[in-house]
């Protein structure tokens, strides 16, 4: 079977055709200052098994030039309708960072509710929650002080330095990495975005008490590299979510969906492929006890 990948390109014939073929989707949603294109190898992996849909978050790739960009998660998802409406049958979230804020926000409070069966989130930038604790809310405080530096540089017109600190508090622990000419100059001229999705992310509250309403099958991933925040947000997350599984990797820091793909991407598929089969086991014993009855 074919593999058909969606991300703000023209769909063949060819692929429409396979497309009928597929009863569910999986939906990734990529980090700050990247694309769709991040979830390439996560793609490859999920071949011939789901309808793979990876967008442009609003202001990146394809999906620039808006006038009006979101300052809530709520109008990122909506800005996201189209994208997600092409979804077939039950869907299968991916996030990573904001894309993992973004898909905590589909699976908890959007109109897909009902059709999510299953959630990956890795490193989701919801600092809200750590607000809830006291010995926590310090975290919580200086991601606030993060976002005052970048928003100050942007406003100057300062696009290298907000990026210059933007970087440096996702690099965590991790080793120095230097980015390539053009990586530098493609994320400087994306950083405007950057003020949007500190206002939506700081705007989001209760994100405990949706975490706990949470009844789909949930992988929680986290770098031993990464800042603590992230670290921390998927450890609360970890306790709120019902039957949640987690994934640590010491070795890993926050882009460890590119970094190592190779470890998680095959961890993601598992969490999936789990998530189906649960799925159509319910739903057997739901037709026996139906047939029971009658």
């Amino acid at each position: 079977m074919g593999r058909l990948i969606r991300n703000d390109t023209m769909i063949t014939s060819a692929q429409a055709a396979t497309e009928s073929s597929f009863t569910s989707s999986v939906i990734a949603l990529h980090c700050s200052l990247s694309s769709g294109h991040q979830w390439s190898r996560l793609a490859e992996e999920l071949t011939g098994k789901h309808q793979v849909i990876t967008p442009d978050i609003s202001g990146y790739g394809n999906n620039v030039g808006r006038f009006l960009l979101p300052t809530t998660m709520a109008e990122e998802v909506d800005l996201l309708s189209d994208h997600l409406g092409e979804a077939i049958g039950p869907i299968h979230l991916v996030g990573h960072s904001y894309g993992g804020a973004l898909a905590f926000k589909i699976a908890t409070d959007s109109p897909l509710v009902s059709r999510v069966r299953s959630l990956t989130l890795i490193e989701p930038v919801l600092p809200t929650i750590l607000m809830e604790s006291e010995s926590d809310r310090r975290l919580y405080e200086q991601f606030v002080c993060l976002e005052q530096a970048v928003c100050k540089d942007l406003w100057k017109g300062s696009s290298s330095e907000a990026i210059e600190k933007f970087l440096v508090f996702w690099k965590g622990s991790g080793p120095t990495e230097q980015l390539s000419s053009k990586a530098l100059v493609r994320m400087i001229e994306h950083a405007g975005k950057l003020a949007y999705e500190f206002w939506a992310i700081l705007a989001e509250r209760n994100v405990g008490v949706a975490a706990a309403a949470i009844r789909v099958p949930t992988l929680l991933v986290s770098g031993g590299l990464s800042p603590y925040l992230t670290q921390r947000v998927v450890g609360r997350l970890a306790s709120m979510i019902p039957g949640a599984d987690t994934r640590h990797l010491p070795a890993a820091g926050h882009m460890l969906p590119i970094s190592h793909a190779a470890t998680i991407n095959p961890d993601i598929a598992r969490h999936i492929a789990r998530a189906d089969e649960f799925a159509n086991l319910s739903l057997a014993l739901g037709s026996s006890l139906l047939e029971l009855k009658l």
